[in-house]
């Protein structure tokens, strides 16, 4: 499809619209009296200008005819009197004032534009000149009453009604009526109204009467004389051929008191005698009224052509997801008649807006949108806009004045913390998603015009004030905009906003709060030390759930905090961290130096089964942080006082259950997400990462359940391993004799070795390596040594013993014996095995002997002494004290110097000699030599 042309490029708008200079609400209220004696604007007070920026409506058109053929002296077919009946706002003052001019200019009016249209209406070839008499109920002063400086002063409507039409003359035949305040009888007025064509302006008559009312007892019988005064009027008017009569009365509700509205009723049954209502406008009528009075030209009608095609096209592929009000098949005539306002825009106002109190039908409707078109129209030339039409969801919400204006009309301003919050503000959560959104709704600004649109179509005291999925496509959608980025907006919209709820299948903003307010608020007041804690442990909790359940033979520890609280046992154990020692850019260098201190260090001294620990670490823990808020705000409005209290209604009651449920479903998700990095001691003795990568709780009953897994499908976690494993990594330091002790807690103190998942799966290896032969097993008792078994079928692993003194033998170094000769230390049956010590040796783990075979040279004591470098410090550890690290006899002597050239300070010698004592060593030896 071609691109559309910007509207702005194409309509343009009246310059004081275009120098940024809206129109103030005045200038759509004409006032007949400031006509009159010249203080309107020119606009109004030309006559011919006046025409020009009038759009005659058919009702117009069809009156204006109507009462020039009855001033022509046409009685058949023609009406005496006329009553304006449009709501508040809606034209009847305009209508006054065209009658004025043109009844007053005469022939001379017929160059003015639209009046030969009301001459072909009315049959006629010259428009009729008239006499004028006008009444503003408003304007008339019972106290001074009316009259220029050398004029008498008339006290009564009747009285001034006279002069207008003929001067003095005229007046003498009412003047002692008026000075009285009597109301002169149908002879008199008779008298007035024969000769010329005679034409009576009656504006704001209602407002005459409540003000005679309220003037108190002086002036109140003014208001039953007035009336009397219509009636008399009304028969004479009818009397008369070349009279007319027309009369104004509000149909603004809000305005009236319970007076008020039994007055209306009166005057209206007594004007009902000579009259007919009169709609002025009809709702097809109005955006022809907008367009002459907001734009010098529409612009090129290709142009809308082009634009109100692509539109209609768009409107009938998606026919079954618009609403159903909208005449799909006229829709092409629609918007080249709106151009270029969409649809929506007018529509809005006329089904929904137009039933609110306050609300000035026309006037209204121009004085918002000059202020619309002003800010559509700097905007296009500031940022380069390609709106092919001014839509609804475009609306300057975020402009004070124009948002002053709406809630003027509306009635209702506690909605400006609606606006600011989810709409208009700079921070609206509609700002926010556009921001945050990419491509096309991003460029569009979609969020903010689908939030506006709801805005339109169900704020206020409307009838069915609520926007529909249909009625929202309509007004944002269009050829260029994905119509399920609709549905996609306000899902995202729902998730965020303050006050934008949902109706059924509708949706509406409100001044009254939602969840997602009372949510954020509550969430607000968690704070201080003990919600703080409140949300730590439900954080933790969620964390134990995740990690509990499933591989019962793997131990868990929980958020230790020190060393000491994991113990140092020959066993795996799943270390969870606590959230706020994060693998986070930020944490990451602190959390890595405690899991070193954790696996360096236990109580004081060294760790042995450092290899066993597998640190789970967590990666954004911020978000379990601001979930558990959530969660936690969810509960505290989980009960009934508390809903009773904020009055929630049974579908937010029910939402809360819902939302808490979620919530809490999606803190254990997040759980899974967090906890995705594992640290362990890799082969070179250094700390290593493992990132699990997306997980999700779908992948197992439980994340221990799946990080098991990935370690076995890595290597390194198994479940056993087999004898030709250890026979293959036997450490030649053990080769005449390896505790079932040492072998069972290689696993879990090198990393050299795989990691088991139970330490009890060495006992079966054991046992299947002494049936296959591949060793011997053998107890060392205080009083000598239990019997070897070896290649025994029947031995089963609840027979091995995990201790320093069990021992396996290697079957190569065995000399088997037989008692009644030598047998092959392979044959299948049981053999008996002798183990000789050596001499003046106790029993060590380190040095067993076998009988029968050559045995290794053996020293009885090894002493080292030298400088170690800091940096293999470690390294000495791993490669040469573990082999004698369970060894009773093992001393170390350590004698450690240092004198860095700046000195030692004061504090830091004070936490050298507190180290020592927390280590149960000796200060007494720490030597200071002083400067």
């Amino acid at each position: 499809m071609a691109t559309l042309k910007p509207w702005h490029q194409v309509a343009t708008p009246h310059e004081d619209l275009r120098k940024g200079v809206p129109l103030d609400a005045s200038a759509f209220a004409i006032h007949l009296d400031q006509v009159i004696d010249g203080r309107a604007p020119d606009d109004y007070r030309n006559p011919q200008r006046f025409f020009a920026r009038t759009y005659l409506t058919e009702a117009y058109r069809k009156m204006a005819a109507e009462v020039l053929r009855r001033l022509a002296g046409e009685r058949l077919g023609t009406s005496p009197g006329i009553n304006l009946t449009t709501q508040f706002g809606g034209g009847k003052t305009h209508f006054l004032t065209l009658l004025y001019h043109l009844c007053r200019t005469g022939d001379a009016a017929k160059e003015w534009p639209g009046v030969p249209e009301i001459l072909d209406a009315a049959n006629l070839s010259t428009v009729p000149k008239a006499r004028v008499g006008v009444f503003i109920g408003n304007r008339f002063d019972f106290l001074t009453g009316v009259g220029a400086e050398g004029e008498p002063r008339r006290k009564t409507p009747w009285g001034d009604l006279a002069w207008q039409l003929g001067g003095n003359e005229l007046y003498q035949l009412v003047r002692e009526h008026d000075q009285q305040g009597v109301v002169p009888g149908g002879e008199i007025l008779q008298k007035i109204f024969t000769g010329e064509p005679t034409l009576i302006l009656m504006d704001e008559v209602l407002s005459f009467s409540r003000r005679a009312r309220d003037t108190g007892d002086r002036y109140r019988h003014l208001s039953s004389q007035f009336y009397s005064f219509l009636d008399v009027l009304t028969r004479e008017v009818v009397a008369s051929a070349a009279t007319v009569l027309v009369i104004s009365l509000p149909l603004s509700e809000y305005e009236m008191t319970p007076e008020d509205e039994a007055e209306f009723q009166r005057l209206s049954q007594l004007l009902d005698r000579l009259s007919k209502a009169v709609l002025l406008s009809e709702k097809t009528e109005i955006a022809e009224i907008v367009r002459r009075r907001l734009f010098e030209e529409v612009g090129n009608p290709k142009e809308i052509v082009a634009t109100a095609k692509a539109y209609a096209d768009w409107v009938r592929q998606h026919r079954t997801q618009l609403p159903e009000w909208f005449p799909i098949d006229q829709a092409e005539q629609i918007f080249r008649a709106t151009y270029p306002l969409h649809p929506a825009v007018l529509s809005v106002f006329e089904r929904k807006w137009q039933s609110l109190p306050r609300f000035q039908r026309t006037r209204a409707i121009l004085r918002l949108l000059s202020l619309w078109v002003t800010h559509a129209w700097q905007r296009a030339y500031r940022e380069g806009s390609k709106d092919p039409l001014i839509t609804l969801g475009s609306a300057p919400l975020e402009d004070s004045l124009f948002r002053a204006a709406v809630f003027e009309q509306l009635g209702e301003g506690r909605l400006e913390a609606a606006v600011l919050s989810d709409i208009a503000g700079e921070e609206a959560h509609a700002v926010r998603l556009d921001q945050e959104a990419g491509g096309l709704m991003r460029r569009l600004g979609l969020h903010q015009q689908v939030v506006t649109a709801v805005f339109f179509e169900s704020s206020g005291g409307q009838v069915r004030n609520e926007a529909t999925l249909p009625e929202l496509r309509l007004a944002v959608g269009g050829p260029d905009v994905e119509i399920g980025l609709v549905e996609n907006a306000l899902e995202n919209l729902l998730s965020r906003c303050y006050y934008l709820d949902t109706r059924g299948n509708a949706y509406i903003i409100s001044h009254r709060p939602n969840l997602n307010k009372i949510i954020s608020d509550r969430r607000a007041a968690l704070t201080g030390p003990e919600a703080e804690e409140q949300i730590r442990e439900k954080v933790r909790q969620a964390i134990r759930d995740v990690f509990k359940v499933g591989v019962p033979s793997l131990e868990r520890r929980y958020f230790p905090e020190e060393p000491a609280d994991v113990p140092d046992v020959a066993a795996l154990r799943l270390v969870i961290m606590a959230p706020e020692y994060s693998w986070d850019n930020s944490d990451r260098e602190r959390t890595k130096n405690l899991l070193h201190r954790f696996v360096q260090e236990y109580g004081g001294r060294a760790r042995t089964y450092k290899s066993g620990l597998i640190f789970v670490v967590a990666e954004g823990g911020a978000q379990l942080i601001d979930e558990a808020r959530t969660l936690l705000a969810l509960e505290s409005l989980d009960d009934t006082e508390e809903q009773e209290r904020l009055q929630l209604d049974r579908s937010q009651v029910r939402e809360i259950g819902e939302k808490k449920r979620r919530s809490h479903q999606r803190l254990h998700e997040l759980v899974w997400q967090a906890y995705r990095r594992l640290v362990l001691l890799g082969s070179s003795n250094e700390l290593e990462e493992v990132d699990l990568g997306r997980l999700h709780p779908s992948m197992g009953e439980s994340l221990t359940s799946v990080i098991v897994a990935q370690l076995r499908q890595r290597g390194i976690l198994e479940e056993s391993v087999s004898p030709d494993f250890l026979a293959r990594n036997w450490p030649p330091v053990y080769r005449e004799g390896w505790s079932t002790q040492g072998i069972r807690d290689v696993f879990y103190a090198s990393p050299l070795f795989p990691r088991l998942l139970d330490p009890e799966a060495v006992r079966e290896t054991i046992a299947r390596g002494v049936r296959e032969g591949k060793f011997a097993y053998v107890v060392q008792l205080e009083e000598g040594q239990s019997e070897p078994i070896y290649q025994d079928p029947t031995f089963t692993a609840d027979r091995i013993e995990f201790s320093p003194h069990a021992l396996l033998v290697p079957a190569d170094r065995l000399s088997t014996t037989a008692a009644s000769g030598t047998s092959s230390p392979l044959e299948s049956r049981p053999t008996r095995v002798s183990i000789e010590e050596p001499a003046g040796s106790e029993v060590a783990e380190a040095a067993p002997v076998a009988t029968g075979v050559l045995p290794e040279t053996v020293v009885r004591r090894i002493v080292w002494e030298g400088t170690l470098p800091p940096q293999q410090w470690t390294n000495f550890y791993m490669k040469v004290l573990t082999h004698f690290a369970t060894d009773p006899s093992l001393r170390i002597g350590l004698r450690l110097t240092v004198a860095p050239a700046s000195g030692i300070s004061r504090t830091k010698l004070e936490e050298v000699r507190s180290a020592l004592r927390e280590l149960g060593l000796d200060v007494a030896g720490l030597q200071v030599e002083e400067q």
